[in-house]
């Protein structure tokens, strides 16, 4: 990769509609949760600035639609994504199983080994309407070697804040960058809608 390839890193979140995805980029660029938000349709990012060692990147967060009659267009979405993170909500099981037989499958194909992968199961606050237990997610996510994370956009949205800067880590170590020192996330608020 080129430095100014570096300086932008694309960071897509996938998975079925209603899982939070919108919710997490909100809280993750220093917006304020709503329960409301609608879904997404085709794609937008949303940029949040990393300063690591007094060198900023632009992290690139796609939000896409995941809605069946979209699904055709994963592929052009995906395009030079550097994170993948698959959404799943706690308590909707179809959301955890399409997430396996459908988007994960279909990243590995369209991206191969190429993108860092993380798996965020969504809406821990709903604990009492759990239909995917935690252990049985980590699991699944330990037997593929891809990072899982339990989350709230609601209640938590600083375990997701995390999750995310030790993915984007992980992405600049394997480049050869040292990320474990002098990080720094600050919001940079540019909403866009795009294809990639």
């Amino acid at each position: 990769m080129t430095e100014e390839e570096l300086n932008e890193i694309k960071i897509i979140l996938i998975g079925e509609p209603g899982t939070g995805k919108t919710c997490l980029i909100n809280v993750a660029t220093g917006n304020e949760f709503n329960e409301n938000s609608e879904s997404t349709l085709l794609s937008t990012y949303i940029t949040k600035n990393m300063v690591i060692n007094d060198k900023e990147y632009a992290l690139n967060l796609w939000d896409t639609a995941g809605q069946e009659k979209y699904r055709a267009m994963t592929k052009i979405f995906t395009k030079n994504s550097k994170i993948v993170i698959f959404v799943y909500a706690i308590n909707n099981k179809n959301s955890f199983e399409e997430m396996k037989t459908f988007w994960i499958k279909t990243i590995k194909e369209t991206l191969g080994d190429e993108p860092i992968l993380g798996i965020v199961g969504n809406k821990s606050d709903l604990f009492l309407e759990e239909a995917v237990p935690e252990e049985e997610a980590r699991n699944y996510a330990s037997k593929l070697g891809i990072k899982y994370k339990l989350v709230s956009a609601k209640n938590d949205p600083n375990s997701f804040v995390s999750f995310l800067q030790e993915l984007v880590e992980e992405f600049l170590q394997k480049k050869g960058i040292t990320g474990k020192k002098g990080v720094n996330l600050k919001n940079h608020q540019k909403k866009k809608g795009g294809c990639c």
